[in-house]
């Protein structure tokens, strides 16, 4: 009893050590694919804000529909994992001053100002959600590097690429007094733009070399080419330096949003794949974690029963021993001396004598 109890204490141990690693492991996996499904949702938000600043900027004061159906769809997502992911209070910050974009009046500053303020506060919020769902923590480094473009280099390429035009068109119908301040903006914005690329190519060229994916490579090559010719585009249409071309630039921003979201699209499922491929990774470790408890008990059982019964039968026949040496022993008394015949030496008895 005291080596079995010996020998199941310390497999036990050992096995709620591993079921709680793996049990970590697991809750973080699924946190991480939530905020992979919210990022899903933010995508087209970033795009829908880019087309309306550009709108507004244009004496447009409707809000566009590829806004008002990003707000919606975020605001399901932030219902379901906003208190998972603590995303509810900045989401209602943001959506409260998107809803007040279509209200602001005023010259194409404050306009601009206003769009800027909403933007910078949807690149926090996809900052929220992947520091809160530990993406940015990962220790995979191709899944780190993919969210690093999701959620960083994208919105951030998409955002500058929006103001870099609509600066370029402010920049163009400035009067002279504010031309100078707009082309400071305007050069700073292309300068955000490249860098924006620039990271973007990096991290995604980082992720296709240490993945074990085996479609990641081909799938980011051929939309990350799409990618960068709408902003090569935009670059073309802004035309720093010189006056920007409007149809140039209305090309590449609807080249570059369909680009986006086809970019968007495959990092996202070959994150997730990655991600599904280590929970089913996780939950077979865990099954045989189990199994080989299940199998560690049922060899301890089946020795203490063998002990046992060996440890009877011992006990049995040293019994079985025992009893026969008594009987043995019972039946054969000890006998009285013989006397010889007439006493002691006449061979006659005593009582006779």
């Amino acid at each position: 009893m005291v080596l079995t109890v010996l020998v199941v204490l310390p497999t036990a141990g050992l096995f709620l050590r591993v079921l709680d690693e793996n049990s970590t492991q697991r809750d973080e996996t699924e946190i991480k694919q939530q905020g992979v499904e919210y990022l899903a949702a933010l995508a087209p938000l970033i795009s829908g804000l880019a087309e309306s600043q550009s709108s507004a900027l244009q004496g447009v004061g409707a809000e566009p529909a590829a806004l008002t159906a990003a707000v919606a769809r975020v605001e399901g997502v932030d219902e379901r994992l906003g208190e998972v992911l603590d995303t509810t209070s900045r989401w209602s910050g943001l959506k409260e001053k998107i809803g007040r974009l279509p209200g602001i009046t005023g010259n194409s500053d404050q306009i601009f100002e206003a769009h800027v303020e909403a933007g910078d506060l949807a690149l926090e919020l996809y900052g929220e959600v992947r520091e809160n769902a530990r993406l940015n923590q990962d220790a995979q480094s191709d899944i780190w590097f993919l969210q690093e473009a999701i959620a960083v280099d994208m919105p951030e390429a998409v955002t500058n690429v929006s103001r870099m035009g609509d600066l370029a068109n402010m920049v163009a119908a400035a009067k002279a007094n504010k031309r100078a301040q707009l082309q400071v903006e305007f050069g700073a914005a292309v300068l955000a733009v490249q860098e924006s690329v620039d990271e973007l190519t990096d991290n995604l060229q980082a992720a296709a070399e240490d993945t074990e994916s085996s479609t990641l490579a081909s799938n980011t090559v051929n939309n990350l080419d799409q990618f960068r010719r709408g902003i090569e585009a935009a670059n073309r249409g802004a035309n720093f330096g010189g006056n920007p071309d409007v149809s140039t630039l209305v090309t590449a921003q609807g080249t570059l949003t369909n680009a986006l979201n086809a970019l968007t699209t495959v990092l996202l499922k070959e994150t997730s794949t990655l991600l599904d491929e280590r929970l089913d990774e996780l939950n077979y470790r865990r099954a045989e974690a189990w199994a080989l408890l299940a199998v560690a008990i049922a060899l301890i059982v089946v020795a203490t029963i063998w002990t046992t019964s060996r440890a009877v039968k011992v006990r049995g026949e040293e019994s079985a021993a025992s009893g026969l040496d008594v009987s043995v022993k019972g039946d054969n008394p000890p006998q009285a001396p013989a006397y010889p015949a007439g006493g002691f030496g006449t061979g006659t008895p005593a009582w006779e004598r």
